[in-house]
């Protein structure tokens, strides 16, 4: 994190004209450069870095950073409050910015030209997304809300942007705090109360509310809470609070020299004595913060054993200088070497490789950039000049971006229109089939399209329809007609969604109303055959509603199960279709497709589609469908097998008609889907046929 908030100050306030005595003690009491503070910022960045590289854990140092941050801030701030001296907020923050941007800017840039070069192909859309959102400082939101699991062991698929969270957090905060500050000054500036008291009674606030609020989304929603702002304004609140009762904190030395060493060995100590996956940043994150703010409070002991005599050595401030820089570009290093190794972790010696030229490179950006930055006496004329330098570095990350997806958009879009003639698809196996289109053209969905590819529902459940309303949420309509010649129920799970494609121009042509009762991961069998999700068990429970609700011509299951070792029936599907089938409502049962140990379309991304390694083969190829003795017995249940669609020939290519067929390792993709449509619509109308129903 950047070293540029309070870090120093002039000549002490006791000896400025014009100021009272009284005021001048006040003002000095947060006055003063802390050089131990800065030797812990780079042995908390250091931590971070030896963390990632080498064990993917999480050190704390983060959250150090974020209190030490705050720490700077709040004796900034209230040195200015104490001192009667205008806050100018406005200057303020077009002061940070302009200092965090450049470095922040050079590292997105050259992160995006290593994504160009090296990355795969299917997240580079993702990556420019993340690279818009790093330099707007909204990054911990796009995260939270991707799904990202910040804990993930293989790193290689981590986003090279993903580090900042952290940075996008302390830029809100940035724009928050000097709020609270103003706030002070107004309860303040006419009354007698004093601001530090209500500052720590605001921050106090802060703290108790953010840290209960942490609690409770880290045990609810943990991957969530990991970036969410508002479940670490505690951290800072806690820096804020320490800046405040700093002055008032005055130990003997021998117990400064004690604290300070007990709060190193414990800050190190957290990421290896505690697995805190799936802890962070709920309570015990206050060990690695408890642990920094000891090691402040120990501050300057003069003694010959104390920390501080580490900490605030040169070679320690220097590199504190350099911390800002060495946490920007530590992760896109260690990732990009990751993605070009295709290894889930970095080894001994490559890892001290990636430390020593992060460290480095940090310390040469930071001298070379940083620092003329910084003295650039210019821009701080005036706010119109420090607007002028963040609107720039801004514009310097936007334009590219923005200009490099708008040509991918017009690519894409003249490769949808000639979708047609070169993607055919499962069309492609039809016979007589003749391809006549581009040999060149290449693959769809494109490979930044892969992760977009599940099937759409539909519409929201439509309102004629009987439910409760905890149980709308599983009902959709996926088809809607007007005037209905039949009522189609799509009962299952994601291995129903991804046909829904293939069924739409079928239902539309012959006047069908599609609606669908899906949940993913949940099985149409019996309420003990679900898994351990509360809402598998309320999807189970209220399907039998959904159809009575519905009164559907016609019930469309999952008749089988696959996994990686075969295919099976779940216990309790025969009963379901007896239950229908007694009570007169035609049911179609789907035949699993097969699950695969990897997604054979990233393979394919990786290798080449003729790439041996990518085409598979299942145990459901060539047998019989384990749900035709009873479609034999029940004159109202047929069954339907696609599996010649996915795996012509015995084998389960990733490619076929130039159409990659499934999205992951075993999810049909929308584009393959919709191109089986016609194959689709036969196959289900004989199926019906055999069941004496007639269009």
């Amino acid at each position: 994190m950047p070293a540029t908030i309070g870090q120093s100050v002039n000549a002490s306030a006791l000896d400025t004209p014009g100021v009272e005595p009284a005021t001048a003690r006040r003002v000095a009491r947060y006055a003063g450069f802390r050089p131990e503070v800065q030797g812990l910022r780079f042995v908390a960045v250091l931590l971070v870095v030896v963390y990632h590289v080498f064990l993917g854990r999480v050190s704390g140092g983060v959250d150090v950073f974020l209190l030490i941050s705050a720490f700077f801030l709040t004796l900034s701030f209230v040195r200015k409050l104490e001192g009667g001296r205008p806050l100018a907020l406005g200057r303020y923050w077009l002061h940070v910015f302009k200092r965090l941007l450049p470095l922040a800017v050079l590292t997105i840039l050259g992160t995006l030209v290593m994504v160009a070069a090296v990355y795969p192909g299917s997240d580079v859309d993702r990556w420019r997304t993340e690279a818009l959102a790093s330099v707007l400082y909204a990054e911990n939101w796009a995260l939270a809300f991707g799904a990202v699991d910040y804990y993930a062991a293989d790193h290689s698929t981590a986003s090279p942007f993903q580090h900042f969270w952290s940075l996008s957090v302390q830029g809100q905060v940035f724009l928050l705090w000097p709020l609270i500050f103003a706030a002070a000054w107004l309860l303040t500036r006419r009354g007698t109360r004093r601001p530090v008291p209500v500052l720590v009674a605001m921050f106090g606030t802060v703290f108790l509310a953010s840290l209960a609020w942490s609690v409770h989304s880290t045990a609810t929603q943990q991957e969530f809470a990991y970036f969410d702002t508002r479940t670490r304004l505690w951290e800072f609140a806690l820096g804020s609070l320490l800046a405040l009762a700093l002055p008032y904190l005055d130990l003997p030395r021998a117990a400064r020299v004690a604290l300070g060493w007990l709060g190193l060995l414990s800050m190190v100590s957290v990421g290896v004595l505690v697995d805190v996956q799936g802890a962070f940043p709920g309570w015990i994150a206050l060990w690695p913060l408890l642990s920094a703010a000891a090691i402040i409070v120990a501050g300057r002991s003069g003694s010959p054993f104390g920390l501080d005599r580490i900490l605030a050595s040169r070679p320690l401030v220097r590199l504190g200088d350099s911390a800002y820089a060495l946490y920007l570009v530590h992760w896109p290093l260690l990732i990009t070497y990751l993605v070009l190794r295709d290894r889930p972790m970095a080894g001994p010696r490559s890892g001290v490789l990636i430390i020593v030229v992060s460290l480095v490179l940090a310390v040469l950006v930071t001298r070379l950039v940083e620092d003329p930055l910084k003295s650039w006496a210019w821009p701080e004329r005036n706010k119109r000049r420090l607007a002028g330098v963040v609107l720039v570095c801004l514009a310097l990350v936007a334009a590219p971006v923005l200009a490099w997806q708008q040509v991918e958009d017009r690519r894409a879009a003249q490769i949808q229109a000639d979708a047609a003639r070169n993607n055919p698809g499962a069309a492609a196996l039809e016979p007589g089939f003749e391809f006549r289109g581009d040999p060149d053209a290449p693959t769809l969905p494109l490979p930044e399209d892969l992760p977009k590819q599940p099937a759409s529902l539909g519409e929201p459940c439509p309102e004629d329809l009987d439910l409760p309303e905890d149980h709308r949420r599983f009902c959709h309509e996926s088809v809607a007609q007007e005037a209905p010649e039949r009522t189609v129920l799509v009962v299952g799970n994601s291995h129903l969604q991804h046909w829904l494609p293939a069924l739409r121009p079928l239902a539309e042509a012959e006047q069908w109303r599609v609606l669908t009762w899906i949940q993913p991961g949940c099985f149409y069998a019996s309420a003990e055959d679900q898994p351990g999700s509360e809402s598998c068990r309320a999807w189970f429970e209220g399907a039998e509603q959904m159809i009575g609700t519905t009164d559907p011509d016609l019930v469309v299951i999952q008749s089988t199960f696959t996994d990686l070792e075969g295919e099976f029936l779940r216990p309790g599907l025969e009963q379901r279709v007896r239950e229908l089938t007694a009570r007169g409502i035609p049911v179609v049962g789907i035949r699993d497709t097969p699950r695969f140990p990897e997604a054979p379309a990233q393979c394919a991304v990786a290798n080449g589609a003729d790439d041996p390694r990518c085409t598979f083969t299942h145990p459901v190829v060539d047998t019989p469908d384990p749900a035709l003795p009873l479609a034999r017995e029940l004159p109202l249940y047929s069954t339907v097998d696609f599996t010649d669609l996915i795996c012509p020939g015995g084998q389960c290519p990733p490619v076929i008609g130039n159409v990659y067929v499934y999205w992951d390792d075993d999810h049909l993709s929308r584009v393959y889907s919709e191109s089986a449509a016609p194959a689709f619509g036969r196959r289900l109308l004989e199926a019906l046929a055999t069941d004496g129903i007639t269009r």
